[in-house]
């Protein structure tokens, strides 16, 4: 039965009338209690989701028992929720959605637990029911109307079951417990008679599983009387509100150094250069990545970054002093940058983190250190009671608080991954650490799928062009089964052929809105790792249905020219379309069907003039101000039984690779100037923005100290330079210096037309004025908005309000360019990882070159491996080799050690062998053998130390090789 509650409002117009509001809340009297001890409920067997029995013991509650959980608890306590242990748990409704609207990773995690039905969790739609629903009272704040509503759903229930259990004899009646750590809710409830407990005690309580003990957030004081404060006391919302108001403040996100402990920077928004922080109470327990308030210093008190590498466990910090205020100073004058400190923190972005445990040395503690894989995290003192068993696992951890009086932040266990070193271990932390979701899909998502066998239809063909019987192929790496793309091109004319660029057509299987349109969105990318995928769309779409596979008909979107000989475009046609690829090749395969001159068929005729087309618009490009960079890339040999790497190898470029390239970038630039002109509000683009000159200044100095003046004023300027930069003694200089100029980059990102004047469009790598992605939809979900906004222009079918809604696109685009960057970083942690795999138990001599040449040590590149690493001329004593004497030269970029200078891009010989003696971070060591300098070429004994066989000369290398 249905009934409702009326409240009336009384709100006052800007005109001065009075408006008399009713809004009706509907209650009912047949909401059911879920527990299948019931009798008075007349609720169907499937809705009996609590016990008759429940089973967790509890040495506090000596009766069987549900318990509530609520808000606070769920929040802080999600890690103990989420293990299995805890069962029979009703969830008041009220709990429910405040838990949604305070944390929705904490929600998505909670609502999880809901379809393991071993686990019993009901959810009690307490503010509908007539007997639970309480109004808030006069004076009484929103938090504590909720928790008396708590309170009165556990006070209905337990009236409720003991009137339904009043019949059974010689048994324990079955009660509800309310779990809480707020003082005042616990005192309130006991008052009620309820029966009420901290989360700790009721966990403490549970003696068959003290493991749990481990998972509990622990809460601080930000303060302790009994230890002296180690940071400064952070500044009160209010106080950092009114600060960033008057100016007095800046925000900004927090980013600490990979390289030194002490530094971090705090990039905020319209200011050219990162703001410095150096020394402890400067960065003031900022975590990367949170968004914090900042002081800037007058700029008589900026300072340099100092360019030594120090690791938190360093002794010895080189040239570096930490004065009593805690901020470095720098032993030679160099440019200053604006510096400051954090003073508060506006919101934390704290996550779980991956890594291992530094047991204590103290017999029987539990509390230890956490050092997590990543090394811009610091520290984490936990409690663990586990600590022999979990010394040789990777763990997760989360951080609870970061007191004043802590040199690092406290948390707690969060669950074991696996063994240390161990490769299905070490590639979650690659996910985990990258923030990559990777769970199946959901069956909801998977519902959206289309049903098996799947055909084309006539009514499909009638609304689409028909190319089926061209001579289309596609071209790609070997192994590809997520075939995006796929090309053509015929003669029409003497003067006149067509291209086509064929797309696989993905939007016209996912629907905007539905759950597998949200995961999609969500994931945003494929991400490729050395020996597996993961996929942003399901398998079925992304190597089947949308894949451009030889041999089958597929959906496509299609871009089709009319170019004259000489690549100019006279013609653009874009349409929904149906293909039949013939042939899907690998590069190579594509390559020698263009050289080998006796084939004469469609295919060959088709690739031949791609390719010649192709290398007029490489021209073109280059010739406009392109840039031509360069990246160390490495292909791995993967055994196909234990899929170990057995081999790594530079990656080789082949003319078929630029074939493909050119004929989606210019795909890509004539969509992003039709999108744009029929949707100049809400097209989603792709930017490259222009570098610094701050930024290439290592660049233009790598250049000038080899004899070579690097132009930075434009971008044809810089590509000129680095074209003419060519040393006939270093066939490699010019791909270093490549290399060198593409980390002095800006990211390319995704961004909304109407949100940016013109003239920021343009694309600095690529030298147009306007760009998108369009040719990968199977892979990226940028590409599939495109594709829709692509769609409506050409009238194949229509907008929806999220697609022209810049708020919501323009949201969608930062978590595109987060998920982008962090499937780049996973795929180069993953090749890292690999490599270590590749050298363990070897080492190797290989020629290389010094890449950069730093304060303390030497950017070492190999060019047949595509490998980078770094010899120290000075660390740690004993840890690494040391040169006793060295000088840097900060003006000439040169390195010193004894007799030798060293300068970017000398020729060097290097041992290369896995260090590993650090089972946190194994690292592939590069150790000096030419030139020879007295103290600082480390002996074959240090391999042995590190547990590698020692090299015996280039005979035991090539053996070992072969």
């Amino acid at each position: 039965m249905e009934l409702s509650t009326n409240k009336v409002f009384l709100r006052k117009t800007k005109r001065g009338k009075i408006l008399k509001i009713v809004r009706e809340h509907y209650l009912r009297n047949d909401i059911y209690c879920g527990s299948e001890a019931c009798e008075i409920c007349p609720q169907m067997s499937h809705d009996k989701i609590l016990s008759s029995c429940p089973k967790t013991q509890s040495s506090c509650v000596n009766f069987p028992h549900y318990i509530v959980p609520d808000t606070n608890v769920v929040l802080d306590q999600i890690d103990v929720l989420q293990e299995s242990v805890l069962c029979d748990i009703v969830v008041p409704g009220i709990v429910l959605e405040e838990v949604k609207n305070k944390s929705s990773s904490v929600y998505k995690r909670f609502r999880e637990l809901f379809s393991n039905s071993g686990r019993r969790i009901y959810t009690f739609v307490n503010e509908h029911h007539k007997d639970t629903f309480v109004e808030r009272q006069a004076g009484e704040t929103v938090n504590d109307r909720n928790d008396r509503a708590i309170r009165r759903a556990i006070e209905w229930y337990n009236d409720h079951l003991e009137q339904s259990q009043k019949g059974k004899k010689g048994e324990k009646q079955i009660k509800v417990i309310l779990l809480t750590n707020d003082a005042d809710n616990l005192r309130k409830a006991q008052e009620m008679g309820i029966v009420a407990l901290t989360i700790e005690e009721y966990v403490k309580s549970l003696k068959d599983h003290p493991e749990l003990l481990d998972k509990l957030a622990k809460k601080f004081e930000d303060t302790d009387g009994n230890k002296p404060d180690l940071f400064p006391l952070h500044l009160s919302p209010s106080q950092i509100h009114e600060g960033v108001c008057s100016g007095k403040l800046l925000r900004g996100s927090f980013q600490r150094s990979r390289e030194n402990y002490l530094e971090g920077f705090v990039n905020v928004e319209n200011m050219d250069k990162s703001i410095l922080l150096q020394g402890r109470e400067s960065l003031n327990r900022a975590v990367d990545g949170d968004l914090v308030a900042v002081e800037l210093f007058p700029e008589d008190k900026w300072s340099a970054p100092c360019g030594v590498i120090i690791q938190d466990d360093a002794e010895d910090p080189g040239d570096v002093v930490e004065d009593e205020t805690g901020l470095l100073k720098s032993p030679k004058e160099v440019e200053k940058v604006p510096t400051g400190r954090i003073v508060g923190i506006i919101r934390r972005k704290w996550r779980q983190y991956c890594g291992i445990l530094q047991p204590s040395l103290l017999p029987g503690a539990i509390r230890h250190l956490f050092i997590p894989a990543e090394s811009k995290i610091p520290k984490i003192r936990i409690e663990t009671r586990q600590a022999e068993k979990l010394a040789s696992q990777r763990i997760i951890v989360a951080i609870d608080q970061w007191p004043r009086y802590s040199r690092y932040p406290l948390g707690h266990f969060v669950r074991a991954l696996g063994p240390l070193g161990d490769k299905n271990t070490e590639n979650e932390v690659i996910l985990l650490e990258h923030d990559i979701p990777h769970s199946n899909f959901s069956e909801e998502v998977l519902s959206f799928l289309p049903k098996m066998p799947w055909t084309i239809t006539d009514a499909d063909v009638e609304k689409r062009v028909d190319l089926r019987g061209i001579t289309i192929s596609s071209v790609d790496p070997p192994g590809c089964t997520d075939i995006d793309d796929a090309l053509h091109a015929r003669r029409i004319s003497e003067d006149r052929v067509e291209v086509g660029v064929h797309i696989a057509d993905v939007s016209h299987f996912i629907k905007p809105g539905n759950a597998l349109d949200r995961e999609a969105s969500l994931r945003a990318t494929t991400v490729y790792l050395v020996e597996k995928r993961i996929d942003m769309v399901p398998e079925l779409l992304s190597s089947n249905l949308c894949s451009l596979r030889g041999g089958v008909e597929r959906f496509a979107f299609s871009c089709v020219w009319q170019l004259d000989n000489e690549a100019n475009i006279v013609e653009t046609k874009f349409f929904k379309s149906i293909i039949k690829s013939k042939a899907a090749l690998t590069y190579e395969e594509a390559q020698l069907i263009i050289d080998d001159s006796s084939k004469k068929d469609d295919l060959a005729l088709s690739l031949r003039e791609l390719n010649r087309l192709a290398k007029i618009l490489k021209k073109r490009r280059i010739d406009n101000g392109a840039l031509v960079l360069a990246s160390p890339q490495i292909r791995f040999l993967v055994d196909s039984e234990t899929h170990d790497p057995i081999d790594v190898e530079a990656k080789k470029s082949l003319e078929t690779n630029s074939m493909v390239e050119e004929f989606m970038l210019l795909a890509n630039i004539s969509v992003a100037e039709k999108i744009e002109r029929e949707f100049p509000e809400f097209a989603m683009l792709r930017r490259h923005p222009k570098p610094s000159q701050t930024n290439l200044e290592t660049l233009v100095k790598a250049g000038e100290n080899q004899g070579f003046k690097i132009n930075t004023n434009s971008g044809k300027e810089l590509a000129t330079s680095l074209d003419e930069a060519i040393k006939k003694d270093n066939p490699y200089f010019n791909t270093m210096l490549r290399i060198i100029a593409t980390r002095c980059m800006n990211q390319a990102v995704y961004f909304i037309s109407g949100t940016l004047q013109k003239e920021e469009f343009a694309h600095y790598g690529l030298a147009v004025p306007i760009y998108t992605h369009f040719t990968s939809p199977i892979r990226r979900y940028a590409d599939v908005i495109v594709h829709r906004l692509l769609a409506a222009c050409i009238g194949a079918d229509g907008t929806y309000a999220e697609l022209l809604d810049k708020h919501s696109t323009s949201e969608l685009c930062k978590n595109l360019n987060y998920r982008n960057r962090m499937a780049q970083y996973a795929g180069r942690a993953s090749v890292a990882l690999n490599t270590h795999l590749f050298f363990r138990g070897k080492a190797q001599e290989e020629e290389g070159y010094v890449l950069l040449v730093r304060k303390n040590a030497l950017q070492i590149i190999i060019p047949k491996f595509g490998l980078e690493g770094t010899i120290y001329v000075k660390d740690k004593a004993g840890r690494n080799k040391t040169a006793a004497n060295f000088t840097y030269d900060e003006h000439n970029q040169t390195l010193q050690c004894g007799k030798i200078i060293f300068h970017a891009f000398d020729p060097v010989t290097v041992r290369l062998s896995l260090d590993t003696t650090n089972v946190q971070h194994e690292k592939l060591v590069f150790d000096l053998v030419k030139p020879q300098i007295e103290g600082f070429n480390v002996p074959v004994k240090e391999a042995e130390k590190r547990k590698e066989p020692p090299t015996e000369g280039k005979k035991k290398t090539k053996k070992g090789k072969k």
